[in-house]
């Protein structure tokens, strides 16, 4: 009698949940995300994919691919946002109202010393081998903005911002499609850069054929 009444027990008992599976490493939700021209994007809740933000506002077009035309279309919106006084370039002050106002998580080392680090690849720093933007992004650029001036003259122009945003796309179009996919970005963490010499000293690009914005 006890022995059929303890298997009643269990049998009248709830089941137990399952749990859920956790999420993919490559849709997680996060918390920050940092462009590959640096703007940053935060989460406006705990399940909101930054990531899948940028790249939305980036595909113009919303066919989920994302070319070097729009690439580029996102880095002069984003320029002119940085580009404060409208001279048509980002000059040292607006540099410094970007690393302290717009994206301050970029500062993690001295301004100047990390300007000149920016385009070199595979920092270490901490328990995280990135650094600055780095820790946020998909490519391993610790100050974005900063690294964009390929004369070092402490000033980016519209068309350094631009041959940026040329090598950069082409950094992370790993399979040489021509276009770039969410899903293929998702698995990019972060992507591996370009070259040794940093993504902005290897590759020139002939602006004059490439689609006109």
């Amino acid at each position: 009698m006890l022995i059929a009444s303890l298997l009643l027990s269990l049998a009248q008992a709830p089941a137990t949940p399952a749990q859920p599976a956790p999420a993919s490493a490559s849709h997680r939700p996060r918390r920050l995300f940092i462009s590959p021209m640096g703007e940053p994007f935060r989460a406006s809740n705990k399940d909101d994919d930054t990531l899948a933000d940028w790249f939305a506002q980036a595909d113009k077009n919303r066919d989920g691919r994302l070319t070097l035309e729009e690439m580029q279309g996102d880095a002069e919106r984003f320029f002119a946002l940085l580009d404060a006084n409208h001279d048509g370039e980002i000059d040292p002050d607006e540099i410094t109202h970007y690393e302290n106002v717009i994206a301050p998580e970029v500062r993690s080392g001295e301004h100047f010393a990390l300007a000149l680090e920016s385009a070199r690849p595979n920092l270490r720093g901490g328990d995280d081998p990135h650094q600055g933007a780095g820790r946020y992004g998909l490519l391993d650029l610790p100050e974005p903005v900063v690294s964009a001036d390929s004369d070092f003259n402490r000033g980016i122009s519209r068309a350094e911002f631009r041959q940026a945003a040329v090598q950069r796309f082409l950094a992370l179009d790993l399979d040489h499609h021509g276009f770039l996919t969410l899903n293929g970005l998702e698995s990019i963490r972060p992507a591996p850069p370009p070259a040794p010499n940093g993504p902005e000293k290897t590759h020139q690009v002939d602006e004059s054929a490439l689609p006109q914005l």
